[in-house]
């Protein structure tokens, strides 16, 4: 890992909520409303945000773990804004406190953890897997 990540740093992003982020199972639609799924991919990937700069090019981030809290429904077209902010760094583990925010107030919170590996130890653990 690269010097220079810190507790405290944060990442952002917004988007407009679409049919493929409704609740859904098997391809069939259950709410027309943003998806506890689509909250955890962004939350991990607002999250991800923080380490891509850090990351040297042998090494990768991984997921560890993911803990979500959906506070409230949102409807299609609406604007959410999900961030990061860094508040753990044990070695190689990363953690990041996360919400997801809409123009009416928080809908979601959570916490993110990541694992910065070599790629070639993310390669070998999922050959291993496959055996």
């Amino acid at each position: 890992m690269k010097k220079g990540m810190k507790i405290g740093q944060t990442a952002s992003i917004s988007f407009k909520v679409t049919p493929d982020m409704f609740a859904q199972f098997e391809g069939n639609v259950v709410h027309k409303a943003y998806s506890t799924v689509s909250m955890v991919y962004h939350m991990e990937w607002v999250s991800r945000q923080i380490i891509l700069p850090f990351l040297e090019n042998h090494e990768e981030g991984i997921g560890g773990a993911v803990q979500v809290k959906h506070i409230a429904p949102t409807t299609e077209g609406t604007i959410v804004s999900v961030k990061a902010k860094l508040t753990e760094i044990k070695d190689n583990i990363i953690i990041t406190e996360t919400e997801a925010w809409t123009e009416k107030g928080l809908i979601g919170k959570g916490e993110v953890k990541q694992v910065i590996l070599p790629k070639a130890q993310i390669q070998e653990r999922l050959e291993s897997s496959i055996l």
